[in-house]
């Protein structure tokens, strides 16, 4: 009878398939274990240590100046005949106190222009909304002009009003 054994080396042992898929199966758990463990530590590690942007505290701007001016009361042009006039209070966004110290010292020439510029004024431009908001931009214009030959103006973030009555 002939066997087919005898063709095979006779040190040669079975091959186990179980014994290897056993190993990988360890391998593989052990793996998923050290990154699970690595994951948790950068977690928990990066809560407890803030960076050094977040140990500051955030950033907070500067507090914005408001710069009320008294309230004025000025007559519009009127083509009807009747007699219009504009009581109006206004309040400056500043930047900085330096701007608020050098219009305080040249309050009379920024409410003469600012006067003269609203006396100019109907009472059918400032009734609407973008009327208003051309009002306002072109106040901020005239308060930015320089006050003193060869001066620089001066920055107004916002004209803001505190008071609007058209009659």
């Amino acid at each position: 009878m002939a066997s087919t054994t005898a063709n095979q080396p006779a040190n040669a042992k079975p091959s186990s398939p179980g014994l290897v898929n056993r190993i990988v199966v360890i391998l593989l758990i052990a793996l998923v274990a050290a990154g699970a463990a690595g994951a948790a530590t950068w977690f928990f590690m990066s809560k407890r240590a803030p960076s050094a942007a977040t140990a500051a505290g955030p950033v907070i701007a500067a507090a914005p100046i408001f710069f009320p001016l008294e309230s004025m009361t000025v007559n519009l042009q009127s083509d009807d005949g009747q007699l219009h006039y504009l009581r109006i209070g206004l309040t400056l966004k500043l930047a900085d106190q330096s701007v608020q110290a050098h219009l305080t010292e040249h309050m009379p020439e920024i409410r003469s222009r600012v006067l003269l510029a609203l006396s100019a004024k109907r009472p059918d431009e400032l009734a609407t909304l973008d009327g208003k908001k051309a009002l306002a931009n072109e106040l901020e214009t005239l308060v930015e002009q320089p006050t003193e030959p060869n001066g620089q103006k001066v920055r107004v973030e916002d004209v803001l009003f505190t008071e609007f009555v058209v009659q």
